[in-house]
């Protein structure tokens, strides 16, 4: 019997370091090569460690020519970083932009063992972002640059550009946040009446069992992911994501149980007593001076897209407009990838200009 639990403990060992062997030890991320195997002059890849307020915080930095404007991007969640996915999706962005990716404080490889859950503030998320911006400008000797951000992305991102609208060519809202208890309310009614075209008992059973909205965050994320099986959520299978996601060069083995413990906590800290904090920018936020594109999902029930054409109206911009991905939900960047780079390059050509730019 020893000898049987010996074995099987060697190969559980032997399994862990093939494991942490396939995914990596010391992360990088790979430089832009000619077809001489030559690091293309003027390009830059790099993994960058800085501190934002306070805690040490993780981007990734790729583009082709340094000469290219920043387009920072702002992950959902929080704790949906997406670092790990970059390497599958950007290749086109990367030719346009110096693209950033940011792992926020508790999210990837910003989620360190011991983190303060308590920091995970609006207020301190804001600081952060600024932070960084100031650090891209700087390092890049700009004075503006692109913004795009990705549902809860899209909640730091449309209040970061109100109030400093100077640092900015234009913001890119994907899937944005409107209205979140009436998101919810929509998503409620519309879940309903399809639970109920299929006679889907079990769902049902489940959705009466979390009431009615609001909900607090741990029902949410219950009904989230009722919201995901019936098609208005991602875009793509969590198995397809996580086998994008361990490819990726820029992760380790760590940063993965790092990505996992900041996914599974979510927002729950956010939240005063569980209950989700009401948003809505229909009231609060109803004129942007920079250029506004909004790229939305038509299947998307998380942040729906009756919401958003509703804010676009009402927003006043000197540019806007709404770009809907017919075949996505709520994550068209998963769902129709390259229509979505298409869509953000055209953002550039459209609104950058060397008049705007140092």
């Amino acid at each position: 019997m020893k000898k049987i639990i010996t074995i099987l403990l060697f190969g559980f060992v032997v399994l862990i370091g093939l494991v942490i062997l396939y995914l990596g030890v010391i992360p990088s991320t790979p430089q832009f090569r000619d077809t001489d195997g030559n690091v293309i002059h003027g390009s830059v890849a790099e993994l960058v460690k800085i501190e934002l307020g306070g805690l040490e915080q993780w981007i990734s930095i790729r583009g082709k020519d340094t000469t290219d404007p920043i387009l920072l991007w702002l992950h959902g969640g929080p704790g949906a970083a997406q670092m790990p996915l970059a390497h599958a999706f950007d290749n086109e962005l990367e030719k346009e932009f110096i693209v950033v990716h940011w792992d926020q404080r508790g999210a990837g490889k910003s989620n360190h063992r011991g983190f303060e859950e308590e920091t995970m503030t609006f207020d301190q998320f804001m600081n952060d972002g600024y932070e960084l911006i100031q650090y891209l400008l700087e390092r890049f000797e700009r004075e503006r640059l692109f913004l795009l951000g990705h549902s809860w992305g899209t909640q730091i991102g449309i209040v970061l550009v109100n109030r400093h609208p100077e640092l900015f060519h234009a913001y890119i809202g994907v899937s944005q946040l409107v209205d979140n208890r009436k998101g919810v309310e929509i998503a409620y009614e519309w879940l309903m009446t399809e639970i109920e075209a299929k006679d889907d008992q079990a769902s049902f059973e489940k959705l009466n069992d979390l009431g009615t909205p609001p909900f607090t965050h741990r029902k949410y994320r219950e009904f989230a992911g009722l919201v995901d099986s019936y098609g208005g959520n991602f875009d793509m299978r969590m198995g397809e994501i996580a086998r994008i996601a361990i490819r990726a060069p820029e992760y380790n083995f760590m940063d993965y149980i790092r990505w996992m413990r900041g996914a599974n906590r979510g927002g729950g800290p956010i939240h005063v007593d569980g209950e989700m904090t009401a948003v809505n920018f229909r009231e609060n936020i109803r004129l942007l001076d920079v250029p506004v594109y909004f790229f939305t999902g038509k299947n998307d029930y998380n942040t729906p897209l009756a919401l958003v054409e509703e804010y676009y109206y009402i927003l006043d911009a000197p540019e806007k407009e709404i770009i809907v991905f017919e075949h996505s939900a709520h994550t068209p960047f998963l769902g129709e990838p390259e229509k979505f780079s298409r869509e953000v390059v055209r953002v550039r050509k459209e609104t950058f200009s060397m008049s705007r730019f140092n």
